[in-house]
């Protein structure tokens, strides 16, 4: 029960921020976050994750993008395989974050899809397991950023997500 409780706590929760992100016009606080430092301190919350890079200083919500990073790696955690890598790197305009597993990726007719609300996808005719917003989440939360993210596969035996901010 209390796990249940825990998961429609999450959902709810998960919910209000998805409505919320999509009555914003701009972010609510804005101010300077290493983005390394924050996908390191977020890998130290998981035993298969570790962070590596260059850091990189980018205007943003802290609070979401902890999120946007948190989201990547619990889908890596559920939906891939150890070890997961997030790596940091400067681009031309803001910072490209890339969190990969030795998953088997995204299928290619779901890669969009998955960024939809509550799409699951299946294996064999089995669900997997997730509520399906943690993409969305995380898209909402590039955008708001003015990035973008999408899935990407076979680099170099990984696969998983890259987002532009």
């Amino acid at each position: 029960l209390e796990r249940d409780i825990a998961e429609l706590d999450q959902l709810i929760d998960e919910i209000l921020l998805s409505s919320r992100l999509d009555a914003l016009t701009a972010l609510e606080h804005v101010e300077d976050v290493d983005l390394l430092a924050l996908a390191a301190e977020e890998a130290a919350r998981f035993e298969h994750a570790a962070a590596s890079g260059t850091p990189v200083v980018i205007k943003g919500d802290a609070r979401l993008l902890r999120r946007l990073i948190r989201n990547l790696i619990e889908n890596a955690e559920r939906h891939g395989a150890p070890p997961i890598e997030i790596e940091v790197e400067p681009a031309a305009k803001g910072a490209n974050l890339r969190v990969l597993d030795h998953g088997p990726g995204v299928a290619a007719a779901d890669r969009e899809r998955v960024f939809e609300p509550f799409f699951r996808t299946s294996v064999a005719g089995e669900t997997r397991p997730g509520a399906g917003l943690g993409l969305a989440l995380v898209r909402q939360i590039a955008r708001r950023h003015g990035g973008n993210v999408r899935a990407i596969s076979d680099v170099g035996g990984r696969s998983g997500f890259v987002v532009s901010l």
